[in-house]
């Protein structure tokens, strides 16, 4: 046997320390903002690891709850590692790399100080496009120092990858695919607030991640399909899902969504409803956003369009639209939720805002047997 397994979601050799095991998360001038967002998913949840701190020199001081979502999590912003080590009391077991920039590569900077956190005796957490483990002053620094580099987004070998097959036709259940109007609008967090409400109402729901981010949380069921080579992103997704289903046979499998079907430089959304073949989509929209995250000369699409791009794409109903209230005040939250339940016409809540009921309801009201279950289950 290895002595570092391979991961069931990704398999990408991981180091095999126990769940719950210390991290940093590096993020550079992006705490909160779009290009960080795989250290923001990790501050709202991390089934793998137990967040110690956040390095961004830029926000030095905050607390990382408190910048993210106004409520503090005790997770603080950090300048540097060393104050990351002081902070922790010893050196943490593990340097996440946090950032997420469209071309998913680091600065020189940013090489400096995963660097530094391998030379301390830190393992280290990559998901970006640029692979560490390939890296020549990596890969002799990890070397030297004894700790693993993790590639998330290593695909497997191609002979080991799924076409599509049609085996997701044997799958029950229903599948919900959280979908959105742009890249980085909180389709993730949705769609992890959405499984975890389920299963709090007697509900068995499992996530299907599709980014690096979902992975790097501890997500079971993933696959990080913008490192994939097209013919095998659907047949990918397919084969999640079906491995979820079969692992666990949930009421309910919820599929992460990325980038967005309308986006010109993403196609992962295409794949994703290819793949899942979800019953039901839920659209993540940012009504203050102008235009694309990284493209600010392309206009963002509105909610009404975006829907009607997914059902004229697959065979699917759009369930409801989650709100992103980047740049809103709660009174214009609810003046958004309002008018989008007037049109177009269906359940609107902000996961992060509202009570997650409205979340779950949006589920029951698409899906009624669900909510005979938790009565019925012995």
């Amino acid at each position: 046997m290895p002595p570092f397994p391979l991961s069931a979601a990704s398999d990408v050799l991981v180091p095999s320390l126990p769940i719950g095991s210390t991290a940093v998360v590096f993020c550079e001038g992006q705490f909160g903002e779009q290009d960080g967002k795989t250290a923001n998913g990790l501050v709202r949840h991390s089934e793998k690891y137990d967040i110690l701190s956040v390095l961004d020199s830029t926000r030095a001081g905050a607390d990382a709850g408190m910048v993210l979502d106004g409520r503090a999590n005790r997770i603080p912003l950090l300048a540097n590692l060393d104050e990351a080590i002081a902070h922790a009391g010893h050196v943490p077991d593990y340097l996440i790399c946090g950032l997420a920039p469209s071309d998913g590569l680091l600065s020189p900077a940013h090489r400096t100080v995963l660097l530094e956190g391998i030379s301390r005796g830190m393992h280290l957490i990559n998901g970006l496009h640029e692979f560490l483990g390939d890296d020549i002053e990596f890969a002799a620094a990890s070397l030297r120092a004894g700790v693993t580099i993790t590639d998330v987004r290593r695909p497997k070998d191609k002979r080991d990858l799924h076409q599509f097959s049609g085996r997701i036709f044997d799958v029950p259940c229903p599948r919900i695919a959280v979908l959105g109007t742009d890249g980085a609008i909180g389709k993730r967090t949705t769609a992890t607030l959405l499984v975890q409400s389920l299963n709090a109402r007697g509900i068995r729901a499992v996530l299907v991640g599709t980014g690096q981010t979902t992975l790097i949380q501890g997500g079971k069921y993933g696959v990080a399909l913008d490192a994939m080579v097209p013919q095998f992103c659907a047949g990918e997704v397919e084969n999640q899902v079906v491995a979820a289903w079969e692992g666990e046979h949930p009421d309910v499998i919820v599929v992460e969504g990325q980038g967005a079907l309308s986006h010109p430089a993403y196609l992962t959304s295409a794949y994703i409803l290819r793949g899942s073949r979800p019953a039901g989509v839920i659209v993540q929209h940012a009504p203050k956003r102008v235009t694309l995250g990284d493209f600010p000369e392309i206009s963002m699409p509105t909610v009404a369009s975006e829907i009607a791009l997914i059902e004229a794409f697959a065979d699917t109903t759009v369930i409801g639209v989650t709100v992103n209230h980047e740049h809103m005040a709660d009174a214009e939250i609810s003046a958004v939720i309002d008018e989008y339940e007037r049109e177009p016409g269906m359940p609107v809540t902000d996961a992060l805002t509202r009570p997650l009921d409205r979340l779950v309801d949006m589920v029951l009201r698409a899906f009624p047997a669900l909510q005979a279950l938790p009565a019925t289950r012995p």
